[in-house]
């Protein structure tokens, strides 16, 4: 029961897709990251729905984009968007550790957070209008290997605070536990890595390298800049991995064809 009440904590906090109203108890909250990355896969298969009807009712470049651009963030409401917003801010601050922390608390936006946004929209737009339609499976599943890299992080990496979401997440969670939940996240993630790479060998290997290379750059990037992990680099990295991971397709889609 806990499991699934997990489960109901993971769609309702990470995306917006309906579900039924449960209490947020301690204990339900341990197993809540193990179904963080089918968020990313219930976007993969939208995304894979809109490209098949795209593809069968030639539905117009312009309008495809659009709305496969769109599909991420209706499903998660902007969610891990705010954290990118709130890390540039802090980021590009060039101040302390200690005031780059007060700004990625601080609930109003900056112009550095406006201008990335715009910025990466553009990028991302851009790389999406060159993803074609075989490659949509791959985007799908980089949108589950992102969450699965970021939950990892999650209970792997230093925490830079000592209070927030991520840290009350990372407190409920036991030793044994969080064992658990960490096998599980990578069983999920070497069972992604091996689809993606199975379906298109060359396309699939691209995706996933690129991912582990952002991974590698958040973790050195969070400590350097905060001296660890937030709610809100967890959200940077999602949104950053899967903006590389197009515009690595993208490359290699020109690159190959």
């Amino acid at each position: 029961m806990r499991v699934f009440k997990g489960f109901l904590i993971a769609f309702s906090l990470y995306s917006k897709i309906p579900m039924p109203n449960v209490p947020w108890e301690k204990e339900d909250m341990q197993y809540q990251l193990i179904f963080f990355p089918w968020v990313g896969g219930v976007i993969g298969l939208l995304l894979y729905l809109w490209s098949l009807v795209a593809e069968n009712y030639s539905i117009g470049n312009l309008c495809y984009v659009l709305v496969g651009v769109a599909i991420p963030l209706l499903v998660t409401g902007g969610f891990h968007m705010d954290g990118f917003m709130d890390t540039m801010d802090a980021m590009h601050s060039y101040k302390c550790r200690e005031e780059k922390l007060k700004i990625l608390k601080d609930p109003h936006i900056g112009a550095f957070a406006v201008l990335m946004l715009v910025l990466y929209g553009l990028i991302y737009t851009a790389a999406f209008s060159e993803i074609t339609y075989g490659l949509v499976p791959i985007c799908g599943m980089g949108f589950f290997l992102a969450r699965a890299l970021s939950g990892i992080g999650v209970l792997k990496f230093p925490g830079a605070k000592k209070d927030g979401m991520l840290h009350s997440f990372s407190d409920s969670v036991s030793g044994e536990k969080k064992g658990g939940i960490c096998f599980t996240l990578y069983v999920e993630l070497v069972l992604c890595v091996l689809l993606m790479i199975w379906k298109q060998p060359v396309f699939g290997t691209v995706a996933v390298v690129s991912q582990v290379l952002t991974f590698v750059y958040y973790y050195f990037k969070s400590k350097k800049e905060f001296g660890g992990i937030t709610g809100d680099t967890a959200g940077y990295f999602v949104a950053m991995s899967e903006c590389v991971m197009l515009v690595a397709l993208a490359v290699c889609n020109h690159l190959v064809g």
